[in-house]
């Protein structure tokens, strides 16, 4: 798929409408049995970027997320959703006065459609992901699937991406994000992907019982982090190694004491192989990224800002809230109101921020929402091994990169999946 694409970028479009066209026949003709909308949705969202990058997005660049919403209403059509995912129905009504106000507030030169269409396709395709999922029951096996349908297009763009710059020294400008490295695409978008590739190659480590798939998948994670590390943005990378951190104790803790002792010398092999991949991105990047990743500039001076300018974008929208505690300031006025405040035209970094200043209380009671009902959800089911590692991959996503693709709002979902048999009891035998 990466050559092909590469050798012929408008192949891209074919793909994605072959992917959607493949998906819609399957689920049709099984009647979403075994949940062939969550498998439709994971590629489209390990797909999402990669489209992006290539020029394949369809006929709108948040093609992507309306495709994984489409996908889960099917689903919804045949299978319904539990009344107990009702407080993200009260999610989408939080969402809505914003949209009044936005037509209200925004300038006659912006396109309302357009405005509301960007920000709201996330927090929607969240809204329609959670419901489809919530307590979701289904086997180990079947999100091993998933998991696998949203790794293999990450894979694909990750061999485009060694395709694109195969020599990364050619490309090296200093220690701020690379674009070229990323496949001539946002440093961001495509670190934060290749992040969630990374954590699912780690979690199938453990989670995977066949020790020539551990290899494969071990050799993939590798292959996977010095593109994701050479993109020389932080966020993706940051948050797929917290996300691993997290997912290792809890499976330690919900282990037994003697499946506990082979998770050693497994986590010892990954820190090799991740201190190994370093140490080639080091050498590759001539010591650039050890830079990087200290907060120091090309000439090894500390950078004042660490947020790389996302701090001022966040301090903007706690200020529109400020002044719009009650209504918000509507949806998409906020990057008309940053302009007017500091003559800077720039889209928000932060998901949370953006709800409140164009939501205002609304926006509140929907955060509220989102942080609480998933917590809630844990205490009452603790069978999905993933919950707390999805619900942080979710919370770091927004807050260094929005919800500008799919992949935040989906992964979302997933932690709400109830597993069937997640802990098999031994047999009792009795004479």
């Amino acid at each position: 798929m990466a050559i092909v694409i590469y050798l012929a970028e408008f192949t891209s479009k074919i793909f994605l409408f072959g992917i959607i066209g493949y998906f819609l026949i399957r689920i049709l003709s099984n009647g979403n049995k075994k949940d062939e909308v969550l498998l439709a949705a994971g590629y489209i969202t390990g797909f999402e970027v990669f489209s992006r990058m290539t020029g394949g997005s369809g006929i709108s660049y948040e093609f992507a997320k309306f495709a994984v919403i489409g996908f889960l209403v099917i689903g919804m059509f045949f299978k319904g959703f539990t009344r107990k995912s009702w407080p993200y129905l009260f999610y989408v009504i939080f969402l809505l006065p914003g949209v009044f106000f936005s037509a209200i507030n925004l300038n006659y030169s912006t396109n309302f459609l357009n405005a509301v269409s960007f920000n709201l396709s996330g927090p929607i395709c969240l809204a329609i992901s959670a419901l489809y999922c919530y307590n979701r029951k289904m086997p180990p096996e079947r999100l091993q699937e998933i998991l696998l349908a949203v790794l293999l297009p990450i894979i694909a763009m990750t061999c485009y991406l060694y395709i694109y710059t195969p020599n990364i020294r050619d490309v090296l400008t200093g220690t701020q994000s690379n674009y070229e490295a990323s496949g001539g695409f946002g440093p961001n978008q495509v670190a934060t992907v290749l992040g969630l590739g990374m954590f699912i190659l780690f979690s199938r480590l453990f989670m995977i019982k066949s020790r020539l798939i551990n290899l494969i998948d071990l050799g993939l994670l590798g292959f996977l982090s010095y593109r994701a590390i050479v993109t020389f943005s932080r966020g993706g990378v940051l948050t797929a190694a917290i996300c691993a951190l997290v997912f290792f104790i809890v499976y330690f803790l919900w282990s037994e004491k003697r499946e506990r002792v082979v998770l050693i010398p497994k986590i010892a092999l990954v820190t090799a192989v991740i201190t190994v991949t370093w140490f080639i991105t080091s050498v590759f990047t001539l010591g650039l990224i050890d830079k990087r990743y200290s907060n120091q500039d090309a000439a090894g001076r500390i950078k004042e800002d660490i947020s790389t300018g996302r701090t001022e974008l966040i301090e903007t929208e706690l200020n529109a809230f400020v002044n719009s505690p009650f209504t918000g300031i509507g949806v998409g006025k906020i990057r008309e109101y940053r302009y007017e405040q500091t003559g800077t035209l720039a889209a928000s970094h932060n998901e949370v921020s953006r709800i409140l200043s164009e939501h205002g209380i609304f926006g509140f009671f929907a955060i509220i929402v989102l942080f609480l009902t998933p917590l809630a959800f844990r205490m009452k089911n603790k069978t999905n091994v993933y919950l707390y590692s999805f619900f942080l991959f979710w919370l770091f996503t927004i807050s260094h990169s929005s919800m500008r693709i799919a992949a935040p709002a989906f992964i979302y979902g997933l932690c709400l999946i109830s597993i069937l048999n997640a802990k098999k009891k031994p047999a009792l035998h009795r004479k």
